[in-house]
């Protein structure tokens, strides 16, 4: 049988409508919205079907909206799924945990939505930014975010390492705009700013980082029954207690993406499966050396395909 990795995008790939198709198409799809409904308290289909994407670009309802999504996609396609491993970005990292059974659903979206609204609270606090730095070597980047720091133009770090020559900076919005112009002079060929609603990954989500640890502290958690790569330290957890402490400083620290993508790559595997509403780190895994093929699912026409690969006619 084929070796496959799934992964799942985070925030930012969230779109208007998204799920509806697959919630109407599949029952196993729908019953995640439903229960959602009752444990969020608000309808989250609806709200995606609306479209509005100012409202689902809010973290506190962004990330809820792509947890369900991302695990409805899967579960659209059913048994025949039996991944080996799974890595994530960021948050979404509570999708590759819930698909390897070391959390239940529930519990993962309760965390989520918690999650989602301490970091609201925390962006209320100050006006932060988020910024895409293009080809630029981390330690010059690393450079020029040290000297905005260094001029007092306020609290910024690196937050995603997506690629080489391709990291998201995060902090208070003049630090951010300072390390870009550095970035720049330093030789960035482009900084791109992000359209977020706060600093991610960056000191400034600290308050949400303490009022989060609670909730991960009390979470039932078991081992996951396939590998699941972190995105704070991109190695493969080995212990509950892992799981929650990374849980935990996911909310602050850098995502690693890269390095997760190649911990998942050394496993040993024939095909990645991205689910979520838009492709985002299937293209990424197209530029990632000895990477297998890369497969986008976010809609029915998707789900298709890929149940299509795996009918025991096509596995070889």
């Amino acid at each position: 049988m084929m070796r496959i990795a799934v992964v799942f995008p985070g925030q930012g790939s969230q779109t208007s409508g998204m799920g509806v198709d697959i919630a109407a198409a599949y029952p196993a799809a729908a019953v995640l919205y439903r229960e959602a409904k009752s444990i969020l308290g608000y309808d989250l289909l609806a709200l995606c079907a609306e479209g509005d994407e100012d409202k689902l670009r809010e973290t506190r309802y962004s990330q809820p909206a792509i947890f369900v999504t991302n695990l409805a996609l899967a579960a659209a396609v059913g048994d025949a799924l039996a991944p080996v491993v799974s890595a994530a970005h960021s948050f979404a990292e509570y999708c590759s945990l819930t698909m390897a059974g070391a959390l239940k659903f529930e519990t993962a979206l309760a965390l989520v939505n918690q999650r989602g609204l301490a970091m609201n609270r925390a962006a209320a606090l100050s006006r932060g930014a988020m910024a895409a730095v293009l080809g630029l070597d981390d330690a010059l980047l690393r450079k020029a975010v040290a000297a905005a720091v260094e001029r007092g133009a306020g609290r910024v770090q690196l937050a995603n390492f997506n690629q080489p020559g391709q990291v998201v900076i995060s902090g208070d919005e003049d630090a951010v705009r300072v390390a870009g112009e550095l970035a720049l002079e330093a030789g960035a060929k482009r900084v791109i700013p992000l359209n977020v609603s706060g600093a991610w990954h960056s000191a400034l989500m600290e308050p949400a980082q303490i009022e989060f640890a609670k909730h991960i502290a009390d979470a039932p958690l078991t081992m996951p029954h396939f590998s699941v790569i972190s995105n704070v330290d991109a190695k493969p957890y080995t212990s509950v207690a892992q799981i929650k402490a990374n849980l935990i400083r996911s909310v602050t620290d850098e995502v690693r993406w890269h390095d997760a993508a190649l911990a998942m790559i050394a496993v040993g595997i024939d095909m990645i499966v991205e689910f979520g509403a838009s492709p985002v780190l299937a293209p990424m895994m197209k530029r990632v050396e000895g990477a297998p093929k890369a497969m986008h699912v976010g809609d029915v026409a998707g789900v298709e395909k890929l149940r299509a690969l795996l009918a025991p006619a096509s596995i070889s």
